[in-house]
């Protein structure tokens, strides 16, 4: 059996990253090399990821992309091909690598992707998400790029020739599928290959991530557009759509307020990264990748003016 690399990004993520670590362990696929590309953690992810057998991988904050993280741990790889994982992830079964390495016995296989489902702290609408987006039938052949690199298995030998694009500020999977599926190659879905994702965040946060993606997004497809009139429509008809699985799961009452919350934040950051036009700044790199440090850093800031206001008082 081919040897596969696990390229694993992450920033604080002692809360998730073990239970990733037990569910690589337990995989019936046991030739595999795990590769941890970290940007800066200060809490105990470092110390869970050197419990197991990895390669740990440091890059400076600044110098962080998506792209950039992925090509640095998939430059050390040895293995023959690369299973990108994001680190707030977990297996559901133990066949997750074999069932997605056994698509590559076709040679005009590119990339697999697997099922995505939630936990108890996804919130009702992003489960909705998960649901449409990795729908319980397979596709072994798509005619659209759309993937996603928490769950992502490709080829070494094609990422060799193609790298991830650094400078886009997200959605380097869907770039990548894209590029490739020009030259020919397919991208598998593989329902049967499901891991959990855990998104705990903030709607600040939830509103960066979208604005995050749309931006790219309008680099990758540049003929799409988002306007106002999208931003309200799809809000609204999603909002009612929510509410109304949800009173069919008897769970409306304790979404009430998330549902409408999440979907705004959804739309509205679609709708802001679609109207954003000129280069990224550090400054706006930092607010996407980095909001915790961003907060306390304005916080302190905010500290030590209040301190030098009363000084000079």
């Amino acid at each position: 059996m081919p040897k596969v690399s696990i390229i694993i990004r992450c920033l604080n993520e002692g809360k998730f990253i073990g239970r990733l670590f037990e569910g690589i362990l337990h995989q019936t696929h046991k030739d595999v090399e795990v590769i941890v590309v970290d940007s800066g953690s200060s809490d105990n992810t470092l110390v869970i990821a050197e419990k197991y057998a990895t390669k740990i991988i440091h890059i400076k904050p600044e110098e962080f992309s998506f792209g950039f993280a992925l090509n640095k741990g998939c430059e050390v790889a040895t293995g023959e091909f690369l299973l990108l994982a994001s680190a707030h992830v977990y297996p559901v079964f133990d066949t997750w690598i074999k069932k997605m390495l056994s698509h590559f016995e076709d040679l005009n296989v590119a990339l697999v992707y697997g099922k995505q489902i939630g936990n108890e702290l996804t919130k009702y609408s992003e489960h909705r998400i998960f649901a449409k987006w990795f729908p319980n039938n397979s596709d072994l052949n798509q005619t659209h790029p759309f993937c996603n690199n928490a769950s992502c298995m490709v080829r070494k030998e094609l990422w060799d020739k193609h790298k991830y694009d650094e400078s886009i500020t997200g959605l380097e999977d869907m770039d990548w599928a894209k590029k490739i599926m020009t030259k020919n190659y397919k991208v598998v879905y593989d329902s049967t290959a499901p891991i959990v994702h855990v998104h705990e965040e903030t709607y600040k946060r939830i509103l960066n991530r979208y604005k995050r993606e749309a931006i790219a997004h309008k680099h990758i497809f540049p003929d799409q557009t988002f306007s106002f009139i999208d931003f309200i429509k799809l809000t609204i008809t999603n909002i009612i759509s929510d509410y109304y699985h949800s009173v069919y799961d008897k769970k409306f009452f304790r979404n009430i307020v998330d549902i409408p919350l999440f979907r705004i934040m959804q739309f509205y950051g679609t709708y802001a990264g679609y109207r954003y036009s000129g280069n990224v700044s550090w400054r706006l790199k930092r607010r996407f990748y980095y909001p915790n440090k961003l907060n306390r850093e304005n916080k302190i800031e905010s500290q030590n003016n209040h301190s030098k206001k009363i000084q000079y008082q």
